[in-house]
């Protein structure tokens, strides 16, 4: 199987939008990988690709992470996660990709046209944990949902992207065996997994490193409008 140059690529700039986005990669990673491989392989890549990421941020990132938010929002995460995983089975790749797209453009105009907060109380974060769980393992990205719960409790940039890249890890680890049992990992994983953990560690190391240079907000509207227009490619790809 010939690697494709221009997927690693696409790769990596999901890596570095993710990481100062603050939504995490999957968001760009998995409409953008549906680009060159089927839905389900694509679930089984983002899986392991998130694996190499999310030990990259901890590592970079490891200070004064939130064990608290880690109990409250991993526990329902990684429970959920099994769930959506589970119902990839059931439906077909066509459907998940529309599920995919219609995500992409609710969440961007959702948060381009309003400033949705969450209480920064237990409830709301185990609430927000499931959901980001749930959509993880059902689409494949669920980071963007549980970065807009973790907000709310106002941490600190480099905490605040270690407890979710710890919460993350936990997430992806239960998927993966899901995607595993699905049979979603098979060959094509495997050969790019050792591209796409240098480029985990790769985008997260730039991602820090444009973080020092570029405010948060500014760059959050830029990514709002990336996604939207994923989204609305994704949807017109999926369309019967």
């Amino acid at each position: 199987m010939q690697l494709s140059v221009w997927f690693l690529v696409l790769a990596l700039v999901a890596e570095i939008i993710g990481t100062v986005g603050g939504f995490g990669s999957s968001v760009f990673f998995v409409p953008l990988a549906n680009f060159y491989f089927d839905f389900q392989t694509v679930l089984g890549l983002t899986a392991v690709f998130h694996l190499a990421s999310n030990v990259s941020k901890i590592a970079l990132f490891r200070k004064g992470m939130d064990r608290g938010l880690i109990l409250y929002i991993g526990i329902p995460s990684v429970a959920f996660v099994i769930v959506g995983g589970l119902l990839t089975r059931v439906l077909t790749g066509a459907w998940l990709e529309m599920l995919l797209g219609i995500f992409l453009v609710g969440f961007s105009l959702l948060f381009l046209l309003t400033r949705l907060k969450v209480a920064p109380h237990p409830r709301p974060a185990m609430v927000g944990g499931a959901i980001s769980g749930f959509t993880a393992g059902l689409l494949g990205s669920g980071g963007a949902i549980r970065g807009v719960t973790m907000a709310a409790f106002d941490l600190e940039k480099s905490r605040f992207i270690a407890t979710s890249a710890a919460i993350d890890l936990a997430i992806d680890a239960t998927r993966t065996v899901v995607y595993y049992q699905n049979g979603f990992i098979g060959a094509t994983a495997w050969i790019y997994l050792p591209y796409l953990f240098v480029i985990g560690l790769l985008g997260t190391w730039l991602g820090k490193w444009v973080l020092r240079g570029i405010t948060q907000t500014a760059f959050r509207r830029i990514a709002l409008l990336l996604i939207l227009g994923i989204g609305l490619v994704t949807l017109v790809r999926a369309w019967p």
